[in-house]
């Protein structure tokens, strides 16, 4: 019993006739109880974001295929307003300088590169559009385009538009987008819109579509294959061509907003099944590990006897 009672050294030993028994300290039993309830907190947390993961690709779901209906009349408009700019052969003269560009995003992540992609294409626009000598102002729709290029780009902001995703786009937000913007006071020559334009379900291109100021509209030589327009006239047809552009892109952004983010959710509830599999193994190969040690213990314990 004397021997018993010094329990602060590494290892106690007791001799008996028939053989010779080592008491180590359950280090090791105590190091693998703690890395089960690890794996077990990690598989916990593992499975309740996979349920946040494929509600939310539920959620993108329905709100795709709301989408992608309503996507098919919309592209109507934006043709139908593009086309006067082709048919009439519209360009700003080289010598204007001022160059206007709408950035088409949201306030929503979870979506791929959604944002990133727009943020990219308008960099290098800014640059190359600088580079020649140009003024060039951005318009922000959504917060996530302002985030992205609020570091580097602050001062090219002319506008921003926050609210964007959370519900449908409508004709009566790009009409008040295209209402703030030409009631700012600046005075652009030409612009184009960066958007990303759906493709298929797991597909998208970033794209860009050109617009105009008034003035520039109305000097262009080939104006003149329409009937004599009226200032007025023309002023209401280019405020209601450029709501039409704005509402095309809002809806081909959000379509394929919600086809990534369905993606990207797929993608991360398939990584998480891949990863509770893996826990899931590895818990219990460590139970096993620990469970077979204390058998060999049990075992080793009673031949000792």
């Amino acid at each position: 019993m004397r021997l018993l009672r010094c329990l602060t050294l590494p290892a106690v030993t007791m001799l008996s006739r028939s053989s010779v028994l080592i008491f180590q300290p359950q280090w090791g039993q105590v190091r693998n109880m703690a890395t089960l309830k690890d794996i077990t907190r990690r598989l916990k947390s593992i499975k309740n974001i996979q349920k946040i993961t494929k509600s939310m690709k539920m959620v993108a779901a329905a709100k795709y295929s709301r989408a992608e209906r309503e996507l098919k009349p919309a592209r109507v408009y934006g043709t139908g307003a593009l086309a006067l700019y082709d048919k009439a052969e519209i360009k700003a003269p080289e010598d204007k300088k001022k160059h206007l560009i709408i950035g088409v995003s949201s306030d929503r992540g979870l979506c791929g590169a959604i944002h990133t992609s727009v943020a990219k294409a308008i960099k290098s626009e800014i640059s190359s559009l600088s580079e020649s000598g140009k003024e060039v102002m951005v318009v922000g729709i959504g917060d996530k385009l302002r985030g992205l290029l609020q570091r580097t780009h602050n001062d090219h902001f002319l506008l921003t538009f926050k609210e964007v995703g959370r519900k449908p786009p409508t004709f009566g937000d790009a009409s008040v987008i295209a209402s703030e913007l030409l009631n700012s006071g600046y005075e652009f020559d030409q612009g184009s819109v960066v958007f990303n334009r759906f493709r298929s379900v797991i597909s998208y291109k970033t794209d860009e579509k050109p617009f105009f100021s008034l003035d520039t509209v109305a000097n262009s030589e080939s104006i003149t294959v329409y009937d004599d327009i009226d200032a007025d006239v023309l002023r209401n047809y280019q405020e209601f061509t450029l709501a039409n552009i704005i509402y095309f892109t809002l809806k081909e952004s959000t379509t394929s907003e919600q086809s990534a983010r369905m993606t990207a959710m797929d993608n991360a509830s398939k990584n998480a099944s891949e990863m509770i599999d893996k826990l899931t193994l590895t818990f219990n190969r460590t139970r096993q590990a620990v469970i077979t040690k204390e058998l060999i213990e049990i075992i080793s314990g009673a031949a000792a006897l």
